[in-house]
């Protein structure tokens, strides 16, 4: 037909059912596979994508992604595409890449398909809309699954690492409030200060068992003169931390329980006889020694105006 002048209008062929230009495009994606894929694959290299990938890994990735996309073309759903991004989370893939190349990669991807249907369909522009109006809502579908999986596993990164540091801060912490002390060989020092709740004293046990363990200490001694009170349950814990630490060969020696606490003690009818205890941290020390076979001994210089110094032996 003739139009204006000496223009022709030429009519273009109707754009096909969706489910058969649907159809189309897969196998059009298929046939094309291998030279569409290594496109993608050259392209990614130019653009540093693909740093970190071995090239196995990367052939495995790139022949996975290229065929989870046309499937779920094929299919009209995405839980091949969801499955992926998770499956990439739980692997690692996605902590050892950047967002340009997570990102990045997809969109090089989309307008390698993108190209491939212009140069098939160049000439059907009719045809070409219908196709990209099939294709780029899939393509669009799939970049977003992987793009919401790649935040959600940066946020676990990022919430692991918070909670670690904070388990670190806090066991730093423990061991300041709880610290155990070496004196000398095969004696153990555990002074402890503020309130001793259950949570305090189950902590205060592990690792006064870890010492005792690491320095093959015989003797401790627990001294409580800066705790200002102490319940039936802690009463209770203590008990049986000296069980168990005599369970582990070392003897407990408790100083510096307060009238207060001896009195609280006495009426909850926390059961002491297991417990070995001394006035104060001084007569622990002494009561230590004799335990571990130490004896005082006084030593004199000859001629010095000093007063005699007193000295350890075994």
């Amino acid at each position: 037909m003739k139009g204006k002048g000496n223009a022709i209008a030429v009519r273009e062929p109707p754009a096909a059912p969706a489910t058969e230009l649907t159809r189309e495009l897969v196998a059009h994606f298929r046939g094309k596979k291998d030279f569409l894929r290594q496109q993608w694959v050259e392209q990614m290299t130019a653009k540093s994508f693909l740093a970190g990938l071995t090239p196995k890994e990367t052939e495995t990735e790139s022949i996975t992604i290229y065929d989870t996309c046309v499937g779920c073309l094929e299919r009209g759903e995405y839980r091949a595409a969801q499955s992926y991004a998770t499956s990439m989370a739980e692997r690692g893939v996605l902590r050892g890449m950047t967002t340009e190349q997570i990102i990045g990669g997809l969109l090089t991807l989309r307008d390698v398909y993108g190209r491939s249907l212009f140069h098939r369909y160049h000439r059907e522009m009719a045809r070409l809309s219908a196709a990209l109006d099939i294709y780029e809502p899939v393509a669009n579908k799939i970049l977003s699954i992987v793009a919401l999986a790649f935040i959600e596993e940066r946020e676990k990164v990022v919430r692991e690492e918070r909670e670690k540091v904070v388990r670190q801060q806090q066991e730093a912490i423990r061991e300041l409030s709880t610290p155990v002390l070496q004196v000398r060989e095969h004696l153990l020092v555990l002074p402890i200060i503020g309130t001793l709740d259950s949570h305090r004293a189950r902590l205060l046990t592990e690792q006064l068992l870890r010492s005792i363990r690491a320095n093959r200490a015989k003797v401790v001694i627990m001294d409580i003169t800066g705790v200002p009170n102490v319940d039936s349950k802690v009463a209770n814990h203590l008990v049986q931390t000296v069980d168990a630490c005599r369970l582990l060969g070392a003897t407990v020696i408790v100083t510096g329980v307060a009238p207060e606490i001896a009195q609280t003690l006495t009426t909850i009818g926390v059961d002491l006889g297991r417990i070995l205890t001394v006035c104060d941290l001084q007569g622990g020390i002494e009561e230590a020694d004799r335990l571990l076979g130490y004896r005082v001994i006084v030593t004199e210089s000859a001629g010095s105006p000093s007063p005699p110094a007193p000295a350890l032996e075994r």
